[in-house]
């Protein structure tokens, strides 16, 4: 071999050399970098969870303080309501009553004056009637009781005497207190004499 022949044989083994150790440097980087990165993938995988979690956490308590708080207004609200519709809630029926303590006056006024008993009396009657509608429409009745069988539920007996007939017993003779009701309940139970 020439000396020249040598020298490029010289330069590709060298140049081979470099090649295989350049390539041989490369895959242990590349490997070094994949072991690296492995840990660095898996802290930065973890990291990014706990971001989210604690993202998620603080739009979960803001939410629930906002909640909260519109929870604490409604209550605030509806006991004020409540308080009103107390303090007002028979403004209906007192204005509804209104104008029978108007004709009461009237009435009265006239009775200073009035020498005809019958027509004081026909006056009176026809405000007892007017007094009794109204509260018919606000939702107050009556108790019936005569003629009735007694019933606890809407009758109280305050006194048992003997039936004047066999078919009376166990019914009501007499009403000493009328009895009413509001919308179906009672408000005062009728007090009567029961026939024994």
């Amino acid at each position: 071999m020439n000396p020249k022949e040598k020298e490029n044989n010289l330069e590709e083994e060298l140049q081979q050399q470099t090649t295989s150790d350049e390539g041989k440097e490369e895959q242990v980087n590349e490997n070094a970098t994949e072991k690296e990165e492995v840990p660095v993938t898996e802290e930065e995988k973890l990291a990014q969870e706990l971001e989210a979690a604690n993202k998620q956490i603080e739009e979960q308590k803001d939410k629930y303080l906002r909640l909260s708080a519109e929870f604490d207004n409604y209550r605030k609200r509806t006991m004020k309501e409540k308080a009103e519709l107390i303090l007002n809630g028979g403004e209906k029926s007192i204005s509804s009553i209104l104008p029978i303590v108007d004709d009461f006056e009237r009435a009265l006024k006239n009775m200073e004056t009035a020498t005809d008993v019958a027509a004081v009396r026909e006056g009176v009657e026809l405000i007892y009637n007017k007094f009794m509608t109204v509260l018919g429409q606000n939702g107050v009745k009556v108790i019936e009781t005569q003629g009735k069988t007694l019933d606890t539920d809407y009758h109280e007996a305050i006194a048992v005497i003997p039936a004047p007939e066999e078919g009376l017993k166990g019914k009501i003779l007499d009403c000493v207190q009328t009895g009413y009701t509001l919308n179906e309940k009672v408000i005062r139970h009728a007090k009567v004499v029961v026939g024994e």
